[in-house]
């Protein structure tokens, strides 16, 4: 045998032997790791989290609840542009390989040795979804071994369109959108069936480097990483190399939002989430794609959101100036003012918006203020509330609020006035008064300083918006609206070892005897006082409870003027009944909620409660609709709607309570203002003047809206057993056996 045969076959001896070594290694890897790895099997109910969503009354969506901001879609839901390009960028051998590709990892191991690769390069497409769905991104061997048996297992057991689809729908986009439907509606604003070849090449190209190579970040990097993706389409025969040299000429132009603004209703959408987490529980709420349907209105709850905001700050701007708490130069270098960007900044400052500005200097009677990129001025007039010279009014670096009053665009600069974040609070509710859906709701000033929901959480005392109870069970019991009642000071027994119980009018004036119509709609204690003394508290409580009261109601003569407390979301409900007709609905937050997959789960249906006679009810409508209509009513400012209105303004001792419920025939809406710790809004903040003109602002928005919808205004629903009679105080309704002329038999506290 000659030598070189002798080495070759030495040679094969030892190929065969490293072979060996090398298969048995192997299988002792595979070994190793097989019995370790996760079961295949569970990804044919593939599953990732979704968005729960909440949608409105009008079917637009008003809020969402996720760990991941998902939306899944099919194979057939993802355009082939965008699967071509995906592939092009992250695997061109995909659609051959068994899950691993050998060559590539060969390749990127050399690299690796020489020095020319840090990280990246060999993981197929298999094998980053394999690493998403069970493993971590550390960067170890145990790790890649892992994750290319997996890769492996996926590929026996599901077809191409299967992964490819579970890859679209899993991996991370940047901004928080998981899937290509939310990364197509984060940065083109329209549905991932919709994109356009240039658009999928972007969004394909930055897969792996999401929010670094994001064009809301770095531009240039996106503008790469999409030139190189189309490169890769042409190389692979996807496009020619024709189109991907127009694309590439393109610039990235995005149509979507990185910055979400926040939900219209976020106290509404908490209302929400505590009871579909309390039901459902929070894996079900944050990853079950769970669809939620309510009849919030969304005109509405906007109308509620900047009334309530305007009207806190007027209120709050009375109460005087306070001087900025933060300033950008408090112990840094003075580039700190240049170089200080505001969490709230992200979006082109919009006229009529409030926005936190950083003080730049003051020149003169002109305060130098900048939003972002964006560089603003302030005029005396601006500031001319504070009653104060503009250098005592901020320093360079203090944080101020600004309202926006102009903007030009191309030089980037605006004017403002000066405002300040409100310290006072207030609430909203609004709720359909045939069904009871809760239509709008303000919880607060701010939800992102405080989620505590004023509208639904807060017991305060109510003030004169408790007379109406008073007075409907007098209707009932026979009171007429013209039935005469002493208002004059009284003195009245307040049970054994108590001082006399001795309550004043507002105004402190007394008018002798006065229609019970005139003691509403001018909210007069004493009247109010003597009706209940008549009728006794207990009779007068059961009537506040038929109407949904539920808070306790002592049985004292002083809960006629408003002692007692309630939430804001218990008077609204009860007022609600009175135009429709006596019969209380229970309020409804929610319609139904189904799984993702259409199946019901929970579905509510509007809620009847007979809680007055519909003739008591009508009597006491149109006795709140007096306190509007008439000029002697505490709410005859808002005549000027020119709209069959009804409600009652609501004032406590020492101005701390301020509100105003009203309502037309087919919504009602109720606002309240005060502070969280019991204390003084201000001298005079009565409801007419702190709750009102809010009521007033969201009425008129609903006012206009039903206007244009509307041949005519609705009417209230007037009983057949209602007559008009002419009085010598004027027209009047009664309840047919009542009118003047008719022997009713009547309490100690009024007389015909």
């Amino acid at each position: 045998m000659s030598l070189a045969s002798r080495m070759a076959r030495s040679f094969g001896i030892v190929a065969l032997f490293l072979a060996a070594a090398f298969l048995g290694t192997a299988s002792g890897v595979l070994f190793a790791f097989v019995d370790d790895l996760p079961q295949i099997e569970a990804l044919d109910d593939f599953s990732p989290g979704t968005i729960t969503r909440v949608y409105a009354g009008d079917g637009s969506v008003i809020g969402d609840f996720a760990n991941e901001r998902r939306l899944l879609v099919s194979y057939q839901d993802i355009p082939e542009v965008l699967r071509n390009a995906i592939v092009s960028a992250e695997d061109g051998d995909f659609f051959s390989h068994p899950g691993i590709n050998p060559m590539r990892i060969a390749i990127t191991a050399v690299k690796r040795v020489l020095g020319l690769q840090r990280y990246g390069g060999a993981s197929t497409l298999t094998q980053q979804l394999s690493r998403k769905l069970f493993l971590t991104d550390e960067q170890t061997l145990e790790r890649k071994i892992r994750e290319a048996i997996l890769a492996i297992q996926i590929e026996k057991r599901y077809t191409k369109a299967q992964i490819l689809t579970m890859y679209c729908n899993k991996m991370y986009w940047g901004h928080g959108a998981y899937g290509v439907e939310a990364a197509s509606q984060l940065y083109f604003g329209k549905h991932v069936r919709d994109l356009n070849l240039d658009e999928a090449a972007m969004i394909a190209g930055i897969i792996q480097g999401n929010v670094r190579q994001s064009p809301y970040v770095n531009m240039d990097a996106a503008l790469r990483r999409r030139n190189y993706t189309l490169g890769r389409m042409a190389d692979e025969g996807y496009i020619t190399r024709e189109e991907a040299d127009a694309a590439i000429k393109r610039p990235i132009v995005t149509g979507g939002e990185p910055n979400r603004a926040p939900s219209i209703a976020p106290y509404f959408l908490e209302s929400l989430r505590i009871h579909l987490e309390e039901r459902y529980g929070s894996k079900a709420l944050y990853e079950s794609g769970l669809i939620v349907k309510t009849g919030l209105d969304p005109a509405l709850q906007v109308a509620a959101n900047r009334a309530l905001d305007e009207g806190l700050r007027r209120v709050d701007k009375v109460r005087g100036y306070r001087k900025p708490t933060t300033n950008v130069l408090d112990g840094t270098d003075a580039k700190a003012l240049e170089s200080y960007k505001d969490k709230h900044w992200g979006r082109e400052p919009v006229v009529g918006d409030y926005e936190p500005a950083v003080v730049m200097k003051i020149e003169g009677d002109v305060l130098h203020v900048r939003v972002d990129t964006w560089s603003g001025t302030i005029g005396r007039g601006g500031y001319r509330w504070t009653r104060r010279r503009a250098a005592d009014v901020a320093k360079p670096g203090d944080l101020v609020e600004v309202r926006i009053l102009t903007r030009d665009p191309d030089a980037h600069t605006f004017t403002a006035d000066l405002d300040q974040r409100p310290a006072l609070q207030g609430a909203v509710l609004a709720l359909d008064n045939r069904t009871g859906q809760v239509l709008a709701m303000v919880g607060g000033a701010s939800f992102e300083r405080s989620q505590f929901n004023r509208a639904t959480q807060a017991l305060r005392q109510v003030g004169s918006l408790f007379k109406p109870f008073v007075y409907t069970a007098a209707i009932d019991r026979g009171y007429t609206a013209q039935a005469l009642i002493s208002d004059v000071p009284t003195a009245f027994d307040a049970g054994p070892d108590q001082p006399p119980y001795e309550p004043q009018n507002y105004d402190h004036e007394y008018r002798g005897d006065i229609t019970l119509r005139e003691a509403l709609e001018g909210s007069r204690n004493i009247p109010a006082v003597r009706v209940m003394d008549a009728l006794g508290p207990p009779m007068v409580i059961d009537y506040a409870k038929k109407l949904g009261i539920t808070s306790p109601l002592p049985p004292f003569l002083s809960v006629a003027i408003g002692s007692a407390e309630a939430s804001l979301l218990e008077m609204v409900s009860a007022y609600a009944a009175y135009p429709n007709q006596g019969v209380r609905m229970t309020p409804l937050i929610l319609n139904e909620v189904t799984d993702r997959d259409g199946n019901m789960l929970e579905q509510h249906r509007a809620e009847p409660h007979e809680a007055i006679r519909a003739d008591t009810a009508y009597i006491v409508t149109s006795l709140l609709e007096g306190v509007i209509q008439h000029p002697g009513g505490t709410a005859a400012s808002a005549s000027d709607l020119h709209w069959p209105l009804g409600g009652k303004t609501g004032t406590t001792d020492d101005y701390t309570d301020a509100w105003f419920i009203g309502f037309d025939p087919e919504i009602t809406v109720g606002v309240w203002v005060g502070f969280d710790q019991k204390r003084p809004i201000g001298a005079g903040q009565t409801g007419t003047v702190a709750a009102l003109p809010i009521w007033h602002e969201i009425m008129q928005s609903w006012i206009d809206r039903r206007r244009a919808e509307l041949p005519e205004p609705p009417d209230f629903a007037r009983p057949g057993n209602v007559v008009t009679v002419i009085t010598p105080f004027g027209p009047e309704v009664f309840i047919s056996g009542t009118e003047p002329g008719t022997a009713i038999p009547l309490g100690g506290g009024g007389r015909h």
